[in-house]
């Protein structure tokens, strides 16, 4: 029995050695403030030109980003998905773009921006599920990457955060289907993109929607773009394309008939209509 017994204790002090050599992921202490969202870029990697300083230092509930081409718009949705997802316990974050390859590399974008922490220099929830399109940390939060596609978003709810790059291609279903998930949250909705024609959701919504805090970045305000690129971009691109992609211009799409601006000026409540108005 006393050999029995001694069995017992080494096999236990030695279970009991084990686990004091485990190394137990700490999470952010919730009695200390988080880090900045300039220091979370900073801790990532980065450093923020102004507008997206801005981004992602905003409290508002309803973000709007015209955008030129390589301004940083995945680097910010990066940012703004990774600080939700590390500092907001439980959170759910989804990530959309107009397919399923531009949804995946955002999502990417933002895996290596967390990969790059260092748990010395800044204490994050380590990633305890990852896949191609998702990912979850410790803290429970999660990062889902979606397709341009209605069907697939109808089956999430209780988002905190929901980021749509190149908005303005993504489609009116998309957008309405997705909009129910910030109900009961009170999320937050952040779409950045460069123009795609007088149509669509994004455009609407950036000439003449409520509640937006909006801002529009030109390549000529992202110092990582040269005068000489963008001179040799007009030259190749002619000025209408340039003007769309570097300059954040609408145009009307090449199928209309008519003209946006002609459309309004012909709606008017001043006429009567042949019908009568209603009783």
């Amino acid at each position: 029995m006393s050999g029995g017994g001694g069995g017992t204790e080494r096999y236990a002090r030695r279970l009991l050695r084990q686990v004091q050599a485990l190394e137990v992921p700490t999470l952010p202490n919730p009695d200390v403030a988080p880090p900045s969202r300039i220091a979370f870029a900073r801790a990532a990697g980065f450093e923020l030109d102004a507008w997206q300083q801005e981004a992602v230092t905003s409290t508002s509930r309803k973000l709007l980003f015209l955008c030129s081409r390589q301004s940083g718009k995945s680097t910010t949705s990066g940012l703004l998905a990774g600080y939700e997802a590390c500092f907001t316990p439980n959170a759910l974050i989804l990530m959309l773009a107009p397919s399923l390859r531009q949804s995946g590399e955002l999502f990417r974008s933002c895996l290596r921006m967390l990969q790059a922490i260092d748990p010395d220099e800044l204490a994050v929830p380590a990633i305890v599920n990852e896949s191609a399109l998702r990912l979850e940390l410790e803290n429970g939060s999660r990062i889902i990457a979606l397709p341009g596609s209605e069907a697939t978003t109808r089956g999430y709810a209780a988002a905190t955060l929901v980021i749509v790059d190149e908005a303005a291609r993504v489609p009116d279903a998309l957008i309405a289907a997705v909009r129910p998930t910030l109900a009961t949250t009170n999320g937050r909705l952040v779409a950045l993109s460069t123009p795609y024609g007088k149509r669509g959701w994004f455009y609407l919504e950036w000439t003449s929607g409520t509640g937006w805090d909006r801002s529009q970045v030109q390549a000529k305000d992202c110092p990582r773009i040269s005068a000489e690129f963008l001179a040799d971009e007009l030259r190749s691109l002619g000025p209408r394309v340039f003007v769309q992609e570097y300059e954040c211009e609408f145009f009307e799409a090449d199928t209309a008939a008519f003209s946006t601006s002609l459309i309004e000026r012909a709606v008017t409540s001043d006429v009567t209509p042949l019908w009568g108005r209603a009783a």
